[in-house]
């Protein structure tokens, strides 16, 4: 079975004051089921502009609003999350971070690694929430 690739791009576009050339999907849906949601910024989609520099709870509801268009687009939803990996710049934006996302995954239960690193791929991102869901069976 072919994997369905959701939202393909080159980071030629998404990083242009990067030397980058790599192809890559916002999600890929595997074997028909399984959805792997590449991690998600403050970032719109469509204009790839940044959102809500240095507001880590706004940055959270667009990462999180991306997310659920994405699974949307998939033919799932946050109901559907297995699993979040929720990556931080500075530890101290947690609670705020946790707070937001957990409105989203109510009532959910996936499985979760929350790490704290030192930078991502643009200074004004604090965070990025990565999830694996599932389609469901109809």
């Amino acid at each position: 079975m072919t994997h369905t690739r959701i939202r393909k791009f080159n980071t030629r576009e998404t990083y242009p004051e990067q030397n980058l050339d790599n192809d890559l999907s916002q999600a890929v849906i595997a074997e028909g089921k399984m959805i792997f949601v590449r991690g998600q910024v403050s970032q719109d989609l469509d204009s790839r502009e940044s959102l809500h520099v240095g507001d880590p709870k706004l940055q959270t509801k667009v990462t999180m609003r991306n997310i659920d268009m994405l699974l949307e687009e998939c033919g799932s939803c946050m109901d559907h999350v297995c699993r979040i990996v929720v990556y931080l710049t500075d530890i101290r934006n947690r609670d705020v971070v946790y707070q937001e996302m957990g409105k989203w995954l109510k009532g959910v239960h996936p499985c979760s690694t929350g790490i704290v690193v030192s930078a991502l791929a643009r200074p004004e991102w604090l965070l990025e929430i990565e999830v694996t869901a599932v389609i469901p069976a109809e």
